[in-house]
Parts: structure tokens; C-alpha cells; sequence
């Protein structure tokens, strides 16, 4: 990626105070982007709730106040994840208040704003299309923006590309794994928020102009890796 290809350029990040949405934020103000970033961690960043409409409409306020355009917006902020056994009707509610409903009431308060060539990146996940036991919550709020996500590419068709990535493992605190955990992994090792940084940068460059719609699944090719037990060494344990 060219230096300041983000100069003065307006992105939103939410839950960008740690792990992949920090580093994706921070690949952004090395790019010279102006960087707003909404979390529920307090610090420097707008402090909030994204499941709350009236948090969501402060920030889109806030941001407005400073800006009359914003050029991208990252939904990133990572909804709840429980099982059916545990998981009550307002947890499941919550879950899908952070993961589906904020981000597209996030894009609606900066629809009139959205700047020209504008991208919108969606952070689902590769549980969008597998499963780990006791995990609805956020599997369903990641199933839930990525179809999202092409809904809203056809909406805002002429006025900005929307698409969404779908993280396989990836480590936020860097760590370097051998073995199983790593040779499993067709790519030969876990991921970290780089992988998925550099790739939110490129979607929203102009080098993507004609791509929309989209989800690129970023796992190191585990979805694509066929298991049965008693193949090629693996052994299902119970």
C-alpha cells in the first residue's frame, strides 16, 4: 500500500480499541486517515454502547460535527457469544443489537455523508458458514452481517462498496504457535490482526473499484480442508 493513501480521509472504526479492530485503526492513521473509533472501553476514543440507538446517534453526531463526509466505515465490534444452553432471549437480542442492527444503523446516520468512492468493510466471521457447539449468539450475528452486507452493496450501489471479511483464528496478541495448532491450518500457522488489517486497507483502496458485495474469508484455508475421521492422520477424540 502506498504511503498516505488514506490522507485526511474520514474512517469510522467500532470496537477499535483492541485486538483486530485497534491494528486495523491504527493501519489506518499510518495511512494518514482521520480516525474515529466508538468502544466500550473507556479511553480516548467516543466511549459507548453500540447496542444502544442513542449511543450510535452522539457518535454519529459528534463525528458530523468535526466532518461534513466520511469515507469509510468498519464494523468491527464483536457481538456476544453463548450457546442455546445458556443463552437467554435478551443475551441472544443483545448479540444481534451489536453485531447486525448497529452496523446498519450506523451506515444509515452517514448515508447522506458518505463521500465519494466511500467503502463500508463488515467483519463477520468463518463461523458465517461453520459452527463450534454453544456458540448461536455470534454465529448468528455474523451469518447476519454478511447477508448484510450484500443487501446493503445493492442499496448503496453509486454511492459506496460494501463488503465484509470473515476472520478464521486470529491471534490479537501475536502469538507464534507449533505444532497441531499451526500445521492443522493449511496455511501453516494461526493468524494474526495484520491479516486482516492489510486486507481491510486494500478492499477500501481504489485498486478494488469493482469489487462489492463480497466476502473474502481470511482463515489460512481452514474451511476449505475436507476432515473425516481416520484420514490422512486425523482422529475425531471423544
Amino acid at each position: 500500500m502506498i504511503a498516505d493513501t488514506f490522507k485526511n480521509k474520514v474512517v469510522i472504526v467500532t470496537g477499535g480499541a483492541n485486538g483486530i479492530g485497534r491494528c486495523i485503526a491504527d493501519e489506518f492513521r499510518n495511512q494518514g486517515a482521520i480516525v474515529y473509533v466508538i468502544d466500550k472501553q473507556k479511553g480516548e476514543d467516543f466511549v459507548g454502547d453500540i447496542s444502544n440507538k442513542e449511543v450510535l446517534e452522539a457518535f454519529a453526531s459528534e463525528v458530523l460535527s468535526k466532518h461534513n463526509k466520511v469515507d469509510v466505515i468498519v464494523n468491527n465490534a464483536l457481538p456476544l457469544m453463548k450457546g442455546i444452553d445458556e443463552c437467554s432471549y435478551e443475551e441472544f437480542q443483545y448479540a444481534l443489537s451489536v453485531g447486525v442492527t448497529a452496523p446498519f444503523y450506523l451506515v444509515k446516520l452517514f448515508m447522506p455523508h458518505l463521500a465519494e468512492g466511500a467503502s463500508i468493510i463488515n467483519i463477520s466471521s468463518s463461523r458465517d458458514r461453520m459452527s463450534q457447539p454453544q456458540t448461536e449468539s455470534y454465529t448468528a450475528a455474523k451469518g447476519g452481517i454478511a447477508a448484510l452486507t450484500h443487501a446493503l452493496a445493492v442499496s448503496l450501489s453509486g454511492r459506496a462498496r460494501v463488503n465484509s471479511i470473515s476472520p478464521g483464528w486470529i491471534d490479537t496478541a501475536y502469538t507464534v504457535y507449533e505444532g497441531p495448532d499451526a500445521t492443522q491450518q493449511p496455511a501453516g500457522r494461526v493468524g494474526n490482526p495484520m491479516d486482516i488489517a492489510h486486507m481491510v486497507l486494500f478492499l477500501c483502496s481504489d485498486k478494488t473499484s469493482f469489487i462489492t458485495g463480497e466476502n473474502i474469508c481470511i482463515d489460512g484455508g481452514m474451511t476449505k480442508q475436507m476432515i473425516y475421521h481416520g484420514d490422512h492422520g486425523w482422529r475425531l477424540g471423544k
